[in-house]
């Protein structure tokens, strides 16, 4: 068995390294013991393998972290003979029961990897698409905080009505629960600790054949084929693997019953183990400012990271939504997702989503806008416009720029919202919005009256 995860790790090598996606270790159930949180910090017990001559002998092998091995070596290394390429003996564990704090308040009803991103696709889309573009068609997605939108879109993105089809087989959204007895009445206590509660489902049946589990993150951007990983891992004989990016700095980020923090370092003085170099696009879309970026990034000629790749495509729910209509605007460098209406407007430098509709004389810079869950017909917004009330989308002549509009926002009239005095963070709620690192968050569901100035 092996054992791939998903980490943050700093390791001092002659080129330090930022973990991105991996750790595999074979005879997974041993690496299970280090998530319980309770026996962390305690002396692992040692690993022996029996010798011809009837004794044990210690094995102690210290992390491999060389990277003198170039891209020819490495592609040497996965031609090896005699190796499988076999995804169906791969299962994927992706991680997606996180609170999602950094994220608020676009996690204040979804659970993290169900964050929109790109005007059209969901976080948790792209490991699943990594999944279905490198063949492993056995996913389990371990969920905990605010997972109903995660359940719905994971529903109908994934099945065979949507042209998805996982042959023998499956996806499962598993959420956390208790269970009888003193450990079974906690929740997830990290990502670890997520992946330790449900180790039984390696007993099962349909668990026959697996031979590595690879356990990934919900809410990262990046394309990677994982048999090239897996392959990697196995010609190896590493015991645990962990795909990293190159960096200059070293990163830390200390986190109870977790992977990076605690699972590595305690792997690393027993298990051999081995850091797989992923030289490409990487980003960690773990705070307001870093989704922020990311999404503007996607605008850029050419964009450090594209979904526009047939070859290898990104996968997400078929919502059957028209083409976007747009009336006499003007767009520079910018996304317009489908089902879109833009009239009279000004598109710079932003994302726009699904289901949008922004008013005349509108102006967006350097704005990630979600879009809307659904449509009002004319009839309904001319009601609510009569009643002085304000329909879904932008009005006229409003004006924002560095923000980020959350689903179903009502931003009304001659609005502005520009953050002119450089506030970093602020909480107003009661008003429909947040501010983070610099950026205005309007939420979800949320009113901007007529003339407001943020």
């Amino acid at each position: 068995m092996a054992l791939s995860a998903d980490c943050r790790i700093s390791l001092s090598t002659p080129v330090q390294l930022r973990g991105a996606r991996g750790l595999v270790g074979r005879k997974y159930l041993r690496l299970i013991k280090f998530s319980n949180g309770e026996v962390m910090g305690q002396k692992v017990q040692k690993l022996h393998h029996q010798q011809g001559n009837g004794t044990k002998k210690n094995i102690m092998q210290p992390i491999s972290m060389s990277l003198t091995a170039d891209v020819a070596s490495e592609s040497k290394l996965r031609d090896l003979e005699g190796e499988r390429r076999d995804p169906r003996t791969v299962v994927a564990v992706i991680l997606g029961g996180g609170a999602g704090t950094r994220l608020f308040p676009l996690t204040k009803r979804r659970a993290k990897p169900a964050v929109p991103i790109g005007g059209a696709y969901r976080l948790i889309d792209v490991p699943m698409s990594n999944c279905i573009n490198s063949g492993i068609n056995k996913v389990y997605i371990l969920t905990q905080f605010n997972s109903a939108s995660l359940n719905r879109h994971i529903a109908r993105a994934y099945n065979s009505a949507n042209g998805i089809t996982f042959g023998d087989g499956y996806v499962e959204v598993l959420a956390a629960t208790q269970t009888p007895g003193v450990e079974g009445k906690r929740w997830f206590q990290g990502t670890a600790d997520a992946v330790r509660q449900f180790h039984w489902l390696f007993e099962d049946p349909r668990s026959k054949d697996i031979e590595d589990v690879l356990i990934l993150s919900g809410d990262h951007l990046y394309r990677m084929d994982y048999m090239d990983f897996v392959q990697n891992h196995r010609q190896s004989g590493a015991d645990i693997t962990l795909s990293c990016l190159p960096m200059d700095d070293r990163w830390r980020f200390p986190t109870a019953n977790d992977f990076g923090s605690e699972i590595i370092p305690a792997s690393a003085r027993e298990l051999y183990m081995k850091a797989y170099l992923f030289n490409d696009y990487w980003e960690d879309i773990g705070t307001i400012r870093s989704f922020f970026e990311a999404n503007l990034a996607l605008t850029e000629h050419p964009p450090r990271f594209s979904f526009y790749d047939a070859a290898l495509p990104m996968y997400t729910s078929r919502r059957n939504l028209p083409p976007s209509k747009i009336v006499s605007s003007k767009i520079v460098d910018s996304i317009i997702s489908h089902g879109s209406f833009l009239t009279d407007s000004f598109i710079e430098h932003s994302v726009v989503g699904i289901r949008s509709r922004i008013n005349s004389n509108v102006h967006l810079k350097d704005t990630v806008m979600l879009g809307a869950d659904f449509y009002e017909t004319d009839d309904e917004r001319a009601a609510l416009l009569s009643e002085g009330r304000v329909p879904i989308g932008i009005g006229e002549n409003t004006k924002i720029k560095e923000c980020i509009i959350d689903k179903n926002a009502r931003i009304g009239k001659n609005v502005v919202i520009a953050n002119s005095e450089g506030i970093q963070e602020a909480d107003r709620s009661s008003e429909g919005f947040y501010i983070r690192s610099g950026v205005t968050i309007i939420l979800k569901n949320s009113v901007i009256k007529d003339g407001l100035v943020i």
